[in-house]
C-alpha cells in the first residue's frame, strides 16, 4: 500500500459516491465519519514507524449480516430492518477487524438471508456486475463483490454457506476464499445454516485475501511463499462440476489447466462417486433450508410477504422435512465428510470450474422459472464442498476479453494455509499468461 490511509479511503468514498456507479446498490450504510477517523488514525501509526498488522490502514467492507454495536442487522431484508433489534455489541470478526486497523468504510449489499448465489435483492436494488452491468453480480455477497470490483474498497468481508464468496468472486473477476469453518467465529453473523455458514474474504488478490483470513481468525500472518507447480498433483474433479458447462467455461476451463500442465503440474482426472452420494443425502432436503426454515418460520407466517418471493419459496419448501430426516442427514454428511478426506488424501489440490455459467442477466432472472435453474447451476460446484466441510478458492481465469469466470481450488479442511500457497502460485501463472 503505496499511498496514505485517508487517500485510499478518499478514493474509495469517490467511487461510492459516483452517482454514474454502483455505490447506492453496493454499500446500503457507509461509515463515512468513522472511516476517516480510522484512516487518520492509521496513517498516524504509519508516521511513528507503528503497525498493528499486515492489514492496518486497508479500505474495508462488511457483509449486510455481521453486528455492528447500536445498528440493526438487517441480512438483506426490509422487513428485519424494520423489525429487527440493535445489535449489542460488533461481532467478533469485525471487532478484530478494527484491532486490526481496518477501516471499515462501508456494510455491503447481499441476497435476501444470503439464500441465493445470484446476488439479485428486490428491495436494496441490485447492484450490476462490473464486468457488465446489465448482469447478476452473484452472491450473496454481491455488492462486496463489485465493492471490490468497482474499487469501493481493497478486501471485503462476506460469508459462504453455499458459495457466497466464491460465486461473485468467480463472476466479478476477483478472488473469493472459503475457509475452514470451524477457524473463524460465525457469532455475531445472521445465520443461514448453522452446519454449513462460515466467514471470509474477497479481494483482488491472493495475499489481500490470506492477510485478512489471518486476522479474521485471530492469526499473525506470514508472507505467502507460493508452492512450487511442478509436481504438483493436481486432480480434475470429474462427474457433477463438469456437466452443463456453457461455451465460455467450457473454453476457458480446460485453457487453465494446459497453463498448469505447461507449468509441470501432474493433471488426473479424478472420478467422485461421494458426490453422487452427496446427491442422494441432499435429495431428503438439505441442510440450508430447514435450518433457515427454523430461522425463519415466525416471519414467514406473520409477514411472508414482505420477502424476496424467490428466497421465500426455497424456504417454504422445507416446511414438511421431518426431524428423522434431518437426522438422518446429518450421520450421513459426517460418514461422506470422513469418505472424502480419504479420498482426497493422494492429490494437493482438486481443480473445477467455480461455476458453470458466466453471470445471467438481471432481466431474465426476473422470470421465476430462470432463476430457480440458473440460481442452482450457479450454487452447484460450490456448495459440493461447503457439504463436505472442505476449504476453497476461486481464481479468475485469463479473460481474453469476455466475460470472468473461475477456477476453484479445493482442500481439505485445516489446509488453509496450504491452500494460499498453492493459490498464489496458480495466481501468479494466470497473470503471467493475461
Amino acid at each position: 500500500m503505496t499511498s496514505s490511509s485517508s487517500a485510499r479511503l478518499a478514493a474509495a468514498l469517490a467511487r461510492i459516491d459516483d452517482a454514474k456507479g454502483e455505490g447506492v446498490r453496493a454499500c446500503l450504510t457507509v461509515y463515512r465519519n468513522e472511516a476517516k477517523v480510522a484512516a487518520e488514525a492509521a496513517d498516524a501509526r504509519a508516521k511513528a514507524g507503528l503497525s498493528l498488522g499486515a492489514l492496518d490502514g486497508a479500505i474495508v467492507t462488511i457483509k449486510d449480516l455481521l453486528d455492528v454495536k447500536g445498528e440493526v442487522t438487517r441480512a438483506g431484508s426490509k422487513l428485519v430492518a424494520e423489525e429487527g433489534k440493535p445489535a449489542i455489541e460488533d461481532a467478533p470478526v469485525v471487532q478484530r477487524l478494527r484491532r486490526a486497523g481496518c477501516v471499515i468504510v462501508a456494510k455491503t449489499n447481499m441476497s435476501e438471508y444470503a439464500f441465493s448465489g445470484v446476488g439479485s435483492n428486490p428491495h436494496y436494488g441490485t447492484p450490476g456486475n462490473p464486468a457488465d452491468r446489465t448482469r447478476v453480480p452473484g452472491g450473496s455477497t454481491s455488492g462486496g463483490a463489485v465493492a471490490v470490483g468497482d474499487g469501493m474498497c481493497e478486501i471485503a468481508i462476506g460469508s459462504d454457506t453455499g458459495g457466497s464468496l466464491r460465486i461473485p468472486a468467480a463472476l466479478c473477476d476477483i478472488v473469493g476464499f472459503k475457509p475452514s469453518r470451524q477457524r473463524i467465529p460465525t457469532v455475531g453473523a445472521f445465520p443461514l445454516s448453522y452446519s454449513l455458514d462460515s466467514i471470509g474474504p474477497m479481494a483482488n488478490t491472493v495475499a489481500d485475501c490470506a492477510k485478512a483470513d489471518a486476522v479474521l481468525a485471530g492469526e499473525e500472518f506470514a508472507a505467502l511463499d507460493p508452492a512450487p507447480l511442478a509436481g504438483l498433483r493436481v486432480g480434475v474433479a470429474q462427474g457433477m462440476p463438469l456437466d452443463n458447462l456453457d461455451e465460455t467455461v467450457a473454453a476457458r476451463f480446460p485453457a487453465g489447466l494446459a497453463l498448469l500442465e505447461k507449468a509441470g503440474a501432474k493433471l488426473s482426472d479424478e472420478a467422485l462417486p461421494l458426490i453422487d452420494r452427496m446427491v442422494e443425502v441432499n435429495g431428503k432436503g438439505g441442510f440450508a433450508p430447514p435450518e433457515a426454515y427454523a430461522i425463519h418460520r415466525d416471519r414467514l407466517a406473520r409477514r411472508g410477504d414482505a420477502i424476496d418471493p424467490n428466497v421465500r419459496a426455497r424456504i417454504e419448501r422445507a416446511a414438511k422435512i421431518s426431524a428423522a430426516d434431518y437426522v438422518d442427514m446429518q450421520q450421513a454428511r459426517a460418514a461422506l465428510i470422513r469418505e472424502m478426506d480419504v479420498r482426497l488424501a493422494d492429490i494437493d489440490v482438486l481443480v473445477s470450474p467455480t461455476t458453470p455459467i458466466v453471470a445471467p442477466t438481471i432481466a431474465e432472472m426476473e422470470e421465476r422459472e430462470t432463476f430457480a435453474r440458473k440460481n442452482a447451476l450457479l450454487l452447484r460446484n460450490t456448495s459440493i464442498w461447503n457439504f463436505f466441510d472442505c476449504c476453497a478458492i476461486s481464481l479468475p481465469l485469463p479473460r481474453q476479453g469476455g466475460l470472468p469466470t473461475g477456477l476453484m481450488l479445493i482442500v481439505r479442511n485445516g489446509q488453509d494455509k496450504r491452500l494460499f500457497r498453492i493459490a498464489a502460485a496458480v495466481e501468479k501463472l494466470f497473470t503471467g499468461a493475461r
